[in-house]
């Protein structure tokens, strides 16, 4: 009999089918859900045993790279309730982890010098779409430690933060400095690049260095670290902030430091540690410590709506360019990101880009160093640190 829209007991197959079908729908529904949502604890005992959420360490990781200084305490019985500091800011990180990583811009040139000695290290959401890892590395003595510095050094920094259950980031810096350290003066020669010219096993060896200037940026953060003289500025509304200070060895507090440990610094076409070294700080250089020392300044600065763009560079850059006019250039190309006309490549050198604003004023960087007569290898990095919409 065909249904007149009133609903008798010989149609209940129907009511049940349709039941079922709600049913079917909830279920799908609810186990979506379960992959965002963390399900209700039935007491401290059973939390022990099992962890309801897999991903409960990635969430405390997302966490932590959201605020460093927050301690990853809290009360069992706030997560047991799904509420609490944890509940809250897992939800904020969840939100976050939708962001892309940010675009950016690398040129790196021999310049006038005859051997290249600077290396770069980029690696876009290198613990997750939380993190991006960017170095500059500036080599003295030859080439090996900072290639050893740019192959390395990121999964040291990886390694310390994820086996961390809460990230303080000057100690995981420090600590991740000193390993790259103590890696470099252990190290194997005969591993060592091609383009090495040191003969293994010779004192030479001992006499290489290089600087590293590290930058960890995620969504509320740029964490830099610095060891010698190459530089980290952030522009923010049109100011030049610089995140790093320079060791050079007449830093006042640097030549103190210098002179307590017994040694001297030597005024030799600039000053000098021992007449010998430029700068102060750096990873390697066996042969002057304890006077330089690998261990990291580290900054960490909170992220505003404000902030343009995050430079680095090695000194082959900062020798000729000022803070100021760096942080100029990068804005005229990201002002000027719309337009089609773009500035002839990369003068014999090396280029890693995500996008083409960033390409350009690193490009543009580069070109404006050689021109004022930087004598140095020229390496720089533009991290484009505009907000962008959130993927869906």
């Amino acid at each position: 009999m065909a249904s007149c829209g009133v609903v008798g007991e010989s149609e209940g197959a129907v009511v049940e089918t349709n039941s079922r079908r709600r049913r079917l729908d909830l279920r799908q529904f609810s186990s979506v859900a379960d992959l965002a949502v963390v399900p209700p604890l039935e007491s401290g005992r059973k939390r022990k045993k099992l962890d309801p959420f897999p991903l409960r360490t990635s969430a405390s990781l997302f966490v932590c790279l959201r605020d460093c200084n927050k301690s990853c305490e809290t009360d069992e019985d706030d997560v047991a309730a799904g509420g609490g500091i944890v509940e809250s800011e897992r939800k904020q990180c969840l939100e976050a982890c939708v962001l892309e990583p940010p675009r950016f811009g690398m040129t790196s040139v021999c310049g006038r010098r005859r051997e290249m000695e600077d290396a770069v290290s980029i690696h876009p959401s290198f613990i997750s779409e939380e993190a991006s890892f960017f170095g500059v590395f500036d080599g003295h003595g030859c080439s090996h430690v900072a290639f050893k510095c740019k192959d390395r050094l990121h999964e040291i920094v990886r390694e310390e933060i994820t086996s961390m259950e809460c990230v303080l980031w000057k100690k995981t810096m420090e600590r991740s400095f000193e390993i790259m350290d103590k890696e470099v003066c252990e190290w194997n020669y005969e591993d060592k690049s091609s383009n090495c010219k040191c003969e293994p096993q010779t004192p030479q060896c001992d006499a290489v260095g290089s600087t590293a200037v590290v930058a960890i940026v995620t969504p509320d953060k740029v964490v830099v670290s610095n060891c010698g003289d190459s530089r980290a500025v952030l522009c923010r509304n049109g100011t030049a902030v610089p995140l790093s200070s320079d060791h050079k060895p007449d830093r006042s507090d640097e030549l103190v430091r210098i002179e307590n440990a017994g040694g001297r610094v030597i005024y030799w076409d600039g000053p000098r540690v021992l007449g010998v070294l430029a700068m102060s700080r750096a990873i390697g250089d066996n042969y002057l410590k304890p006077y330089v020392i690998s261990e990291p300044e580290v900054t960490v600065t909170e992220r505003t709506d404000e902030d343009e763009c995050l430079i680095l560079a090695s000194d082959g850059l900062w020798d000729v360019v000022s803070n100021d006019m760096a942080c100029g250039v990068v804005r005229a190309c990201l002002r000027a990101q719309q337009q089609s006309a773009s500035p002839p490549g990369s003068p014999n050198g090396d280029t890693e880009s995500s996008d083409k604003a960033c390409s350009d004023a690193s490009i543009l960087l580069t070109k404006l160093a050689l021109a004022r007569h930087s004598s140095d290898n020229v390496s720089v990095v533009v991290v484009d640190l505009r907000r962008k919409p959130r993927r869906c």
